[in-house]
């Protein structure tokens, strides 16, 4: 779940991170009356790239800043409509620098990121100097402390203020645990003209696990880009995205669902849709099912399930429930292995008169090529 910078920031603030003073505004007017001088002002929307788009300028007082947030309210960045901007005070930099601490799939834990080189063209530095951003993997049980700092920062020239940058990182993994994130990125992270260190954006992405736990965070967070399907699908409990092919997907897992997705466009497919669901399939499945029905131009349905903890069998159970109350008017290939396979089966052969294939490149070659010739 992303938040917007200005939601980010007031998270930061309140567990003692430095950020520049600001108000939201929704109107030109609202950005005048935000404005105490020099500032700047910046599209609020869950997504980068916002300078290289023209939603963040700066002005110099009050009409200015109207005419800032004129320009910008109203414009499209990145699929997301500007509703609000961010009016900020204008801080005197003398050098940007870059900060994250992230979830790492290699090291299956926190990893602490810090570059000298910061600002909106870091991935292009990052791209061309391997060593341009040093990370360090964090043990969650012991957690980061001033040595990891002075481990990261170790060689690096920065004089008075290694003190001050070990701090902030010490601070952002921190919050980072706090917030129960997935990512707290600050880019650029400013050393200012009297020598603090500010964060003068920051991106924050909240573990969509610990939605249910932090209702307080979630609330906040921004609304995404959904179709009118995804958000129903998401009111129900589903994680629906739309992709705009013609083969059903459902699979039990999302590693799954997307190793099936790829092996559909391995197969000169286009999946239509991710949607997975778990172990409690047996009472999703019909709701599932239905809202996979709903997308335009689902010409079959794939479902592929592999059972380790989960039994196939009764996963197929809910999905041969749901088969025989909606009766879809499109052929159906499954691929099911693992605990409960054999069970499963012949569940389906003798509910549904479907053959599970023995392998899910061969369930997905007969589903690509139903797909074409419907």
């Amino acid at each position: 779940m992303n938040f917007e910078e200005w939601a980010a920031k007031r998270l930061l603030a309140e567990r003692g991170i430095a950020v520049p003073g600001g108000r939201v505004a929704r109107t030109p007017q609202e950005a005048s009356s935000a404005s105490q001088g020099s500032c700047v002002v910046k599209a609020q929307i869950p997504a980068g790239a916002r300078g290289k788009s023209g939603g963040v300028r700066f002005a110099n007082g009050p009409d200015e800043a109207a005419l800032a947030a004129e320009s910008i309210l109203g414009t499209e960045i990145a699929g997301f409509k500007v509703e609000k901007v961010l009016v900020e005070e204008r801080v005197v930099v003398e050098r940007e620098l870059y900060a994250a601490v992230l979830t790492d799939r290699k090291s299956r834990g926190p990893a602490v990121l810090f570059s000298p080189f910061g600002g909106i063209d870091i991935e292009e530095t990052a791209a061309s100097d391997d060593g341009a951003i040093r990370s360090v993997s964090v043990d969650i049980l012991r957690g980061f402390d001033c040595n990891d700092a002075e481990s990261l920062l170790g060689g690096l020239e920065q004089g008075e203020l290694k003190a001050k940058i070990g701090a902030f990182l010490e601070s952002l993994y921190s919050a980072y645990r706090d917030l129960d994130a997935d990512l707290l990125e600050i880019n650029p992270l400013a050393v200012a003209a009297d020598g603090e260190i500010v964060a003068l954006d920051c991106k924050f992405a909240l573990d969509d696990s610990a939605s249910a736990r932090r209702p307080d965070l979630a609330s906040q967070a921004a609304r995404e880009n959904s179709t009118v399907l995804e958000t129903e699908a998401a009111n129900a409990g589903l994680r629906l995205i739309e992709l705009g092919g013609s083969v059903g997907v459902l699979a039990n897992g999302a590693g799954l669902t997307m190793a099936t997705m790829d092996s559909i466009a391995h197969f000169g497919g286009r999946p239509a849709n991710f949607l997975e669901i778990g172990g409690d399939s047996y009472t999703k499945a019909e709701l599932a099912l239905r809202t996979i029905l709903k997308i335009p131009n689902v010409k079959c349905l794939l479902v592929n399930f592999c059972g380790a903890f989960a039994r196939t069998d009764v996963m197929a159970r809910g999905v041969v429930t749901a088969w025989k109350t909606l009766q879809p008017p499109i052929p159906a290939f499954f691929s099911v292995h693992g605990t409960g396979e054999d069970e499963a089966i012949q569940l389906i052969s003798d509910e549904l008169g479907f053959s599970p294939y023995e392998s899910m490149d061969e369930a997905v070659k007969d589903a690509v090529a139903a797909a074409a010739q419907r």
